[in-house]
């Protein structure tokens, strides 16, 4: 969807930095790869940072946290993980401005 242009994909700079940190070369070439696909990269800013931390303080690893609120700042619909920790915990956080869903709910979500 995203190649086709029915789906605008964001990333971010968080998101960039964490695949970069991968260790395995196959796996970051991919997802490198798929990073280029993205319209816009949300650059951290004090903002981000400052709710990052609010997010920190309700539970949340610090980079998911800074996904998270990456995914805020950009004012996306959704925000898709396939970490179950992260999606658990984020269904329990009322005050998101984001949808988190899985891959296979982001799929069910998104009108094809």
């Amino acid at each position: 969807m995203v190649e086709q242009g029915t789906v605008d994909f964001v990333s971010s700079e968080i998101l960039q930095l964490e695949v970069e940190n991968n260790s395995q070369p196959q796996k970051k070439a991919y997802v490198l790869a798929i990073l280029q696909l993205a319209k816009f990269v949300i650059l951290v800013d004090d903002k981000i940072e400052q709710r990052a931390t609010l997010l920190e303080q309700c539970g949340f690893k610090a980079f998911d946290a800074l996904h998270l609120s990456s995914a805020e700042a950009a004012y996306v619909d959704f925000f898709c993980s396939c970490d179950d920790r992260l999606l658990k915990k984020a269904r329990q956080q009322l005050d998101l401005s984001v949808k988190v869903l899985s891959p296979l709910e982001l799929a069910n979500e998104v009108p094809s």
